[in-house]
């Protein structure tokens, strides 16, 4: 599908679609592309997953991709919650086994456990020396709706961040996109803590995918391609990725101009 209007911000690239769909199957086509392409140059890929309601168009044109070796990919996924259940509908695990983890022929799939029975700190640790040994090839993610990336929000963020994975409290903005996204009933049933793979770790990989349809995320869009590169709006970063592209429908393309 053709994009509707194309933007170029220093090197990021920002490509505007008439809908969720036909963004979501035109950023599977590039992924699928890129995947094929660096399967030609090595063995095994690294490729990080978010989960979220955003990503439903991109992962079910995806998991479509013919001709891809998956069973030479590594998963990891990007972010967890703190304290729910293994079983919880909303944890991001579950999520990602539903959309595509369970759904196709992986190499290995890597969770980040956020249960309440385990150690965060040692979690994190575990995780960290996981991405070490697999360094990151492809991301594919999204924006929240105040810039954040994966839970990095902007009172975390730390765009030179010492470490790969942290434990972080989310801000109350981030946590009302989990009820405006209808994964919560009601902000107080929204967990206040995560793990979260942190910028640094997300910039390690070659190529960024960034995949934020609705209306509801158009200011973050607005500053994350036309504001300062700051940790105030931490999509910002993307800015900096030498091969980072960004997906929009018409709704979130909005304040762009």
């Amino acid at each position: 599908m053709t994009a509707v209007k194309y933007i170029q911000k220093y090197s990021l690239h920002i490509y505007v679609y008439p809908s969720r769909k036909e963004l979501g199957s035109s950023a599977a086509r590039n992924v699928g592309d890129t995947i094929r392409e660096m399967l030609q140059q090595k063995d095994f890929l690294n490729i990080i997953f978010a989960a979220a309601p955003s990503q439903n168009e991109f992962l079910e044109s995806l998991r479509k991709q013919q001709g891809i070796e998956w069973q030479r990919i590594n998963a990891f996924h990007m972010d967890e919650y703190v304290g729910l259940p293994l079983d919880a509908p909303q944890r991001f695990g579950n999520y990602l086994k539903e959309h595509i983890f369970n759904t196709l022929p992986f190499y290995s799939i890597n969770y980040l456990n956020g249960n309440g029975s385990v150690n965060t700190d040692e979690e994190c640790e575990r995780y960290s020396r996981l991405l070490e040994q697999h360094p990151v090839d492809i991301v594919c993610m999204g924006i929240g709706e105040n810039g954040h990336i994966a839970f990095n929000d902007p009172h975390v963020a730390d765009f030179y961040d010492p470490v790969l994975v942290k434990q972080v409290d989310l801000d109350d903005a981030c946590r009302q996109q989990q009820v405006n996204d209808g994964c919560f009933s009601s902000f107080e049933k929204v967990p206040t803590h995560a793990l979260t793979l942190t910028i640094p770790a997300l910039m390690k990989a070659s190529h960024l995918f960034c995949m934020v349809p609705g209306q509801a995320k158009a200011w973050a869009v607005s500053h994350m391609v036309n504001g300062p590169v700051s940790e105030d709006i931490p999509a910002t970063c993307l800015r900096k990725h030498e091969h980072a592209t960004i997906y929009v429908d018409m709704e979130s393309a909005a304040m762009l101009g």
